[in-house]
């Protein structure tokens, strides 16, 4: 799979917009409910424990400060099906990874409608505000 050629097009089918960086790293922009959008850095890297490449969708939830309750946050990931909570540089993320062999057209829309909607309805939830 071309996976430039194919976040291309699907952001077209969506209404958002893609930009690539260079070959191993882009941004997807996906429109969430309520008019808003959320974005969503690609990029693919290898793992060098098991020696294969990975395609990560990330996007940003918020700063993390005491009163975010990581305990919540931890528990609703058992509810999610491709995404899990991680923190980096002092951010909330929420982020999807699969491997890039075996990543389909339409495994990977879902992992993006998740990432997309899971940022935007807990950046809502910790900070009450539309931050990304």
């Amino acid at each position: 799979m071309d996976l430039s050629s194919f976040l291309k097009t699907y952001s077209e089918q969506i209404g958002g917009q893609y930009t690539e960086y260079n070959s191993s790293q882009s941004i997807i922009i996906v429109p969430v409910s309520g008019g808003r959008f959320q974005t969503i850095v690609v990029t693919v890297k290898k793992n060098d424990l098991y020696n294969r490449k990975l395609i990560n969708l990330l996007s940003k939830i918020c700063q993390i400060k005491p009163e975010v309750d990581l305990r919540m946050l931890l528990e609703q990931t058992a509810f999610f099906n491709y995404c899990r909570f991680t923190i980096s540089e002092n951010y909330l993320q929420i982020e999807a990874v699969t491997t890039y062999e075996n990543a389909s057209e339409d495994q990977l829309k879902e992992m993006i409608q998740e990432v997309a909607n899971l940022a935007d309805q807990f950046e809502m939830k910790v900070t009450g505000a539309d931050i990304h």
